[in-house]
């Protein structure tokens, strides 16, 4: 499928349920799932996870990126400057909150593991 173009990719995805693209699956590029002990599903879009195609996996509150892990780094978590609801998000991911820092740090430590990675992202 290397050589068809995006509307024949999109073609094929309706056909056969799936895409392939050079080599990978589109579901190997981004995965995303929810994370926590929601007793409803309804209220598992505002606890959601996604890891990119550098295994690199982000954990959304909401719309606000609250956590990222990774094996160069580990874990990395911001502290709880929002309320109850991003604190118990929070707490699923890792309650330790001697592990959470500051937004200023959290944020220099994604941009050192966005530097060092080779984004290597199939093109749709």
């Amino acid at each position: 499928m290397q050589n068809d173009t995006p509307l024949k990719q999109v073609r094929h995805l309706k056909k056969v349920g799936y895409m392939k693209i050079y080599g990978q699956y589109l579901s190997d590029i981004v995965r995303f799932d929810t994370y926590g002990n929601y007793s409803s599903s309804n209220y598992g879009v505002n606890a959601l996870k996604f890891q990119d195609v550098n295994k690199v996996i982000y954990y959304f509150s909401y719309k606000t990126l609250v956590a990222f892990d990774h094996v160069s780094t580990g874990l990395v978590i911001r502290e709880n400057i929002w309320g109850n609801t991003t604190g118990k998000h929070l707490n699923w991911i890792d309650d330790d909150k001697s592990k959470r820092v500051n937004t200023e740090t959290f944020y220099d430590k994604l941009d050192e593991l966005k530097s060092n990675l080779v984004i290597n992202v199939p093109t749709l």
